[in-house]
């Protein structure tokens, strides 16, 4: 946007110096041409009257020696000719009369048609030729010409025109110069509300934009968007505060209702057993629903409250190891291979217990959606660390992969099997604490590959 201003600020001043210093420079060349025409002219007037008695007397060394001396003087070719355009006196003697510029002025002289003035231009080399008709009794009997060189009065417009191109260009730097501080100034809350706007994408809900520089509309809009994020930070709050409590008051009432539930198998009729399992599977279905909004809404808080700056470093090998071990009696009733693969040479950084808790979150998706074998692999690549998650279940489609992050979302194709659709929410969650990134991908022939990539001990931010 700055770039588009200074354009802008840059092209309108250009107009305005081109619309005012062309005719000006013009008009300066136009002024000089005319100061020498009316000085040439006048010389060549004096011409035309000492040629009529050379003319009629057919004595011309009188006349040739005013030609001469006005030459030597000045610099200034001069000649006479008679009606028919023959050359009566010349000098110096090497002044050609046969061009076909000065022979049109001749012609035109002779019919006693009066010189118009043309203006000399800095690229244009030519003499200036003047041709006055010499008359007597109101007959043209002749013709003086002279011929002056223009080099000093092309070099003096061309001077003039240079003093003229130095301060356009002097008026432009220093507009320049201005422009950009002045596009500075008014961009500069601009830049602060998109960077503002950019932290709080990133869970830095508490950054605000200063209001105290720039044009008083983007103060105000600096000052609404603060109020505004106010707003937004505390409802945002106030819906985790609410989220948090409901699920921890809830859980209390859950496990009353679950005991009961319980103790009523000593009361029931053969027939009501079944529905009586269905309902105690409700039960820890809600369960665990509360289980999942209590860790969403801590990992929320969490992420809200440090930015991302509080975290521990964490051996992801040794975690990933402990974490499967810990799932290997629950893999083996289900008939499934937990192992661990790759390495790495240093350690990761996470939120406290954030590793634990997405190992645990991902590979219980693994065996839940019927997966025969379930691998951790830990590596590093491209400064990072790389943790992924690979089962060769059934795994999800294009489109699936791209929603499957977010909260309450389950695929159509596993509405029957036990969960509350957090899990990767809280996955995506821990991550974004951590400074990472969640990617899920596809793995052939079927599967799912969820890559967890996050920062080395020695690395300061992960790109994104």
């Amino acid at each position: 946007m700055r770039r588009r201003l200074l354009t802008i600020y840059m092209s309108l001043l250009a107009l305005s110096l081109v619309t005012l210093t062309v005719p000006f420079a013009a008009n300066v060349a136009a002024r000089d041409t005319q100061t020498a025409f009316i000085e040439q002219q006048g010389d060549t007037l004096r011409f035309a009257s000492l040629a009529e008695p050379a003319l009629r007397s057919g004595q011309s060394g009188r006349l040739r020696a005013e030609l001469a001396r006005y030459h030597g003087l000045f610099g200034i070719g001069a000649a006479v000719v008679d009606r028919d355009g023959r050359p009566l006196s010349v000098s110096p003697p090497t002044l050609s009369l046969a061009g076909a510029r000065t022979r049109k002025l001749i012609e035109r002289g002779l019919s006693a048609d009066r010189p118009e003035l043309e203006t000399i231009w800095p690229w244009r080399a030519e003499e200036l030729v003047i041709v006055e008709p010499v008359i007597r009794e109101g007959e043209v009997v002749g013709a003086a010409v002279t011929a002056g060189p223009t080099d000093r009065l092309r070099g003096r417009i061309a001077g003039i025109w240079a003093m003229i191109t130095l301060g356009c260009l002097i008026a432009l730097g220093l507009t320049w110069f201005a422009a950009r501080r002045l596009a500075r100034w008014t961009l500069r809350p601009v830049h602060e509300l998109d960077a503002v706007t950019h932290d709080i994408t990133e869970g830095r809900l508490e950054a605000r934009v200063a209001h105290a520089t720039g044009p008083p509309e983007l103060r105000r809009l600096a000052v609404s968007f603060n109020v505004m994020a106010d707003t937004m930070t505390e409802m945002l709050e106030r819906q985790r505060t609410f989220v948090s409590q409901a699920s921890h008051q809830l859980r209390t009432p859950l496990g009353a209702l679950r005991l009961r539930v319980e103790n009523l198998a000593d009361h029931l009729r053969a027939s009501g057993r079944h529905e009586h399992e269905l309902t105690l599977e409700e039960t820890e279905r809600l369960a665990r629903t509360l289980e999942g909004l209590l860790a969403l809404a801590r990992a929320e808080r969490h992420q809200n409250e440090t930015g991302g700056a509080d975290l521990v470093a964490v051996d992801a090998a040794d975690t990933a190891d402990r974490r499967l071990d810990a799932w290997r009696p629950r893999a083996a009733e289900l008939g499934v291979t937990l192992r661990r693969t790759g390495g790495l040479g240093g350690c990761v950084l996470t939120v406290p217990e954030a590793l634990d808790q997405l190992l645990d979150a991902l590979i219980d998706n693994a065996l839940k959606f019927g997966a025969d074998e379930v691998t951790v692999h830990v590596e590093q690549a491209d400064d990072l660390a790389e943790i992924h998650v690979l089962d060769n279940g059934p795994g999800l489609p294009e489109e699936a992969r791209t929603r499957a992050l977010g909260r309450f979302w389950r695929s159509p194709a596993h509405q029957n099997v036990d969960g509350s659709g957090l899990g990767l929410s809280i996955v995506a969650v821990l991550v974004a604490a951590s400074g990472g990134s969640v990617d899920l991908l596809a793995r052939e022939p079927s599967g799912l590959d969820v890559r967890v990539r996050l920062r080395l001990e020695s690395q300061k931010r992960v790109p994104r």
